[in-house]
């Protein structure tokens, strides 16, 4: 039997379609942020009810963000063929429902989050999706190719809320967090630009290969790679890790500089980079933030 389908002919809403609206595949990185950081700040294990708490509302938080992204896209993702198929703009999910949805998720995501850790955590988590939403999304997504460079913020809030749902507050690491993942989201949202720069060239999205071109890009993602190696020093500097967790670090940071050199020179030689030439350093960058937030919080659980 085929899908059932509304009264305008539409097929109804499942409850994978809903969970499409959240964007699962992006929310698991956040997720990893947010638990590394109530690893490194507990020293060990945080505590199942907060763990959990902040693992479901955590989701909730960041799933309310990329529902009102997809609402308020839908227009240039209907154009776009990686998008085209998205909930919103096939109107599977109408857009009334969808923001009803997406209100839900804020609201129990502020409750959970409060009830499982504290204010301050359920505030920050707060502050997230409306960075996300109306400084990225509304304001920042289609005007500047500096878009991923500011609204990165939003995705470097996260460490800060598993920080604080801990400690509750935020001390000078818990910053240093923050920087980390702010100093790394360009190096990594670049690589998936030059993969699929002609999508958003199409729908008038000023992204960075579009405007300043392959190589002035490769070469902000250069930059932007060699500030974050540089703040991964710091915290082993200021005596909150030990010589493990420098040693893990500097490993990690040597084959990030080995991906990106290599599509530097690719670019610098002339070579047109595509999904093929970006594709190494978009998966690295992920497996080298997983792997970062990992060996801190092992090395704060030994030797702390």
């Amino acid at each position: 039997m085929g899908a059932s389908v509304n009264a305008t002919g539409t097929p109804r809403a499942t409850w994978r379609d809903y969970l499409t609206l959240t964007k699962p595949r992006v929310i698991s990185l956040l997720l990893l942020t947010t638990v590394g950081a109530m690893f490194i700040a507990a020293e060990g294990y945080p505590g199942t009810w907060m763990l959990l708490g902040l693992l479901v509302g955590g989701y909730m938080s960041a799933g309310a963000a990329g529902v009102y992204n997809m609402v308020y896209d839908r227009d240039i993702d209907g154009r776009m063929r990686r998008t085209a198929m998205r909930p919103t703009v096939t109107n599977v999910v109408p857009t009334g429902r969808a923001l009803a949805f997406a209100i839900a998720l804020t609201l129990l995501s502020f409750a959970i989050i409060w009830a499982s850790s504290n204010l301050l955590a359920a505030l920050l988590s707060w502050a997230g999706i409306a960075f996300y939403v109306i400084i990225y999304t509304v304001w920042l997504k289609r005007t500047t190719w500096q878009n991923i460079v500011i609204g990165g913020a939003a995705g470097a809030i996260p460490p800060l809320v598993g920080w604080a749902a801990v400690t509750g507050e935020l001390s000078l690491l818990a910053w240093l967090l923050f920087a980390l993942v702010f100093l790394w989201t360009p190096v990594h949202f670049w690589a998936l630009a030059l993969m699929i720069q002609h999508d958003y060239e199409e729908v008038g999205i000023p992204m960075a290969p579009s405007v300043i071109g392959e190589r002035a890009t490769v070469m902000q993602m250069a930059m932007y790679a060699l500030l974050t190696m540089m703040l991964t020093v710091i915290p082993f500097a200021l005596s909150e890790f030990s010589w493990l967790y420098l040693m893990a670090a500097l490993a990690l940071n040597v084959v990030l500089a080995l991906r990106v050199a290599r599509l530097f020179m690719l670019a610098r030689s002339g070579v047109a980079i595509d999904k093929k030439t970006a594709l190494p350093v978009y998966k690295y960058s992920m497996l080298y933030l997983a792997l970062l937030f990992l060996s801190m919080a092992i090395d704060r659980a030994l030797f702390v």
